[in-house]
């Protein structure tokens, strides 16, 4: 949520920062704005709408200078206007602030400046961090920002300057990510990688409650007790390149066409065909530890929760351990019942999902052991775990997910194996064929994509529509959910998930000639159950959209529509079987002429509560 950017160094600051907030647009905004320092003058310009509105801005009066910050804003406090546009200011026009969170004692603090003095111009949170820092300043800014800090309750990422210091940036983050990054002689202030890939790759990222002290001599890292930090930049492997659309129309397309390559890099290194085993170094659990545990915890939000509803299916078969899957936002209200015999397991794209985070910490606090599947090397989620496995998805800048989710698909995949073999449940052949099935997906989906005009071709019938059904059947239910949600997401067509066997308990009603019923096949225990869901649909005169698997003839007699996916093992089948759905949203939302990387009211990371 929300797009911070700062610069310091020896460039134009302006098309630097413009060209920062460019590249954070996925994250989702309703206004923009930018604030240089120029010869001792700050000069500020804001407007509501996208970045374009701030750019005519600019070119109609223009600004200059070598340090400065930039701010995309997602509204939570107060309306999107330009008014409430960050840059916010101080009331001498002096010190400026951008923020990513929400201040939940704003309103207490509020009160308490104006009595001193203080004249507030905005309905934000973030105007009162600019006059707290005012308050607080003799002469140094981050002395200042410091003591502020410390009257705050919430979570923030900010950066900020003051006119009066010239070549200082100041940033903390307690919460919502936050990097610094290293240049040639140039440093750099962003809430994400993406940010500044076109400028370096070293990066160091801030730790809750960590604040840097950015000039271009250098940058300086203290905790919350003021104490220096020693922190070593990182280097990121992403190409910059790959975050761009690559000749694609939409960044989604261009990710749906990437997963057959983020699914090889994910396993590349990993697994060994012949010993049917897989090696996962990083998760720094030993063969020990990963025999004793007694249950495991599936946590994550969105369409990595749908992931971790498939990982229940895999790890329960192949491991033979019981798997309980959270809502990653409502696991912590629920007094969860957590100890050391358990391992947790987290699941985000980002590694910054706030309430992914929360949870994280919690099931850590009552004793258990917490590994993280995620796509970001440097993210908060991989730095608080025991334990990581990365997916090497690469930068996701739609807002919808697709690589990002098969990837993490591939990853459960992979752990759900080794746990079998080092449990003892699953032995070398057992281990193998699972892994020869997941190695033909990058494969099998790149077949798979060349269906895309039969899929752009049923959309045409379906793009007018009002509502969806997506039916699934055991390891692809949670395929039916995901389907559901990416329709909802880009296109803003109401769709429900549900797994097949329960249509009986509700959804019939809602079936007539005017709804589409994707449903799921795939030749596995249950399709014989899958089939008579499809007559049921049928019977009253519903639309089939069949997503079925090559042996499932039955299937093309009662479908009205019929996407054909590889024959694959039951348990890789979701992976294959979600590529398609992504499609059918993909040309769905883009006839209906909706926004697909960005669709309205979403962020890319949701990183407040």
């Amino acid at each position: 949520m929300c797009g911070i950017i700062g610069y310091i160094g020896d460039k134009q600051v302006v098309p630097v920062i413009l060209d920062g907030l460019r590249r954070l647009e996925y994250r989702g905004y309703d206004s923009a704005g930018i604030a240089v320092v120029d010869r001792g003058e700050l000069k500020i310009r804001r407007s509501a709408g996208k970045l374009r509105d701030l750019e005519e801005s600019l070119g109609s009066s223009p600004i200059a200078g070598t340090f400065g910050l930039g701010h995309t804003r997602w509204a939570t406090h107060g309306r999107p206007t330009e008014e409430n546009a960050h840059p916010h200011r101080d009331c001498k026009g002096r010190i400026v602030v951008v923020h990513n969170g929400i201040i939940e004692n704003y309103m207490q603090l509020k009160e308490s400046l104006a009595a001193k003095g203080h004249r507030f111009v905005t309905e934000t949170d973030t105007e009162i961090i600019a006059h707290l820092i005012e308050e607080h300043h003799s002469g140094s800014l981050e002395d200042a920002v410091h003591k502020s800090l410390g009257m705050l309750k919430g979570v923030y990422a900010m950066a900020v300057l003051n006119a009066t210091e010239p070549g200082k940036l100041v940033a903390a983050r307690r919460g919502p990510p936050l990097i610094v990054a290293f240049g040639d002689h140039e440093f750099f202030i962003a809430s994400d990688i993406t940010a500044v890939l076109h400028h370096t790759r070293d990066v160091v990222s801030l730790d809750d409650d960590e604040m840097a002290v950015v000039t271009a001599a250098g940058v300086t890292f203290v905790d919350a007790a003021g104490r220096k930090v020693e922190k070593k930049p990182q280097r990121v492997t992403w190409d910059p390149i790959m975050a761009e659309k690559g000749g694609y129309k939409h960044f989604m397309l261009k990710e749906i066409h990437e997963q057959p390559r983020a699914i090889r890099d994910t396993l590349s290194g990993r697994l060994s065909l012949e010993a049917g085993r897989v090696y996962l170094d990083e998760i720094a659990l030993s063969a020990a530890e990963l025999k004793a545990v007694r249950k495991i915890n599936l946590l994550a939000c969105g369409t990595s929760w749908h992931a971790a509803l498939v990982g229940k299916f895999l790890i329960e078969r192949l491991a033979r351990v019981p798997v309980e899957v959270d809502t990653a936002s409502e696991f912590r209200y629920r007094d969860p019942i957590v100890d050391a015999g358990m391992l947790t397991v987290v699941i985000s794209q980002s590694g910054e999902t706030a309430d992914t985070l929360a949870a994280q910490r919690e099931a850590r606090a009552r004793g258990s052991k917490s590994l993280a599947i995620c796509n970001v090397a440097s993210s908060m989620m991989t730095r608080q775990a025991d334990g990581v496995i990365l997916t090497h998805a690469g930068p996701e800048i739609g807002v919808a997910s697709t690589k990002a989710f098969t990837a993490q698909l591939t990853a459960l995949h992979l752990l759900a194996v080794h746990l079998g073999r080092v449990r003892g449940v699953l032995d070398e052949q057992g281990g193998r064929a699972h892994l020869e099935a997941l190695t033909r997906i990058p494969a099998q989906i790149e077949g798979l994509l060349a269906l895309d005009p039969v899929i752009e071709e049923i959309a045409k019938h379906f793009f007018r529509v009002k509502d969806f059904l997506f039916l699934g059947r055991g390891v692809n239910y949670p395929i039916a959910l995901e389907g559901a949600l990416k329709l909802k997401e880009i296109s803003y067509i109401h769709a429900e998930g549900y797994p097949a066997g329960e249509m009986k308990h509700g959804p019939i009603a809602l079936i007539d000639e005017n709804l589409p019923v994707v449903t799921l096949a795939a030749k596995d225990h249950v399709y014989e159950k899958m089939l008579g869901n499809i007559e049921e649909v049928k019977a009253r005169e519903g639309i089939v959209i069949a997503v079925a698997a090559e042996g499932c003839d039955e299937v093309s007699r009662k479908a009205d529509h019929l996407i054909r996916v590889p024959a694959a093992g039951d348990l890789v089948t979701p992976i294959l079987m979600v590529v398609p759905l992504q499609l059918l949203a993909y040309h769905i939302a883009l006839r209906r002429g909706c926004d697909v990387d960005q669709p309205r009211n979403l962020a890319k990371s949701v990183t407040v509560e």
